[in-house]
């Protein structure tokens, strides 16, 4: 998890995303124990029910789960619900998009993928 929280988003929200992040990174796996409420709340100087509303949001949405008395765990195939959550984000939030403009520049899909291959082989940051 990084070490500070920013300002533009609600804190809970965050705190649910840098979960979310480190289990798609494989930095949490499936049954690995989250952070606590209080571990979360002492490390960025956060009230505690700011961490657990986070926490709940993963809860609700079965990624990580609560044993009683021993803390939140990692769902068993929470990454695949992130990347499949993830990858239709992407596709909504990039690719509809991009095919909206190539078609109004007049681009089909053959000049796309050229122009993603030739510019990715080309590339010297990869």
């Amino acid at each position: 998890m990084k070490p500070t929280l920013d300002e533009d988003q609600p804190l809970f929200q965050q705190i649910a995303s840098m979960i979310m992040d480190d289990i798609v990174d494989g930095k949490l796996k499936a049954e690995d124990q989250v952070p606590s409420t209080n571990e979360l709340s002492r490390y960025y100087n956060i009230n505690p029910a700011t961490a657990r509303k986070g926490l709940q949001t993963l809860v609700d949405k079965d990624i990580i789960y609560k044993q009683r008395g021993l803390g939140m765990f990692v769902a068993k195939g929470a990454k695949e619900t992130l990347l499949s959550e993830r990858k239709q984000q992407f596709y909504e939030e990039y690719i509809v998009p991009l095919l909206r403009e190539a078609k109004r520049i007049h681009m089909n899909e053959d000049m796309i993928i050229h122009l993603i291959k030739t510019k990715k082989e080309g590339d010297s940051n990869d």
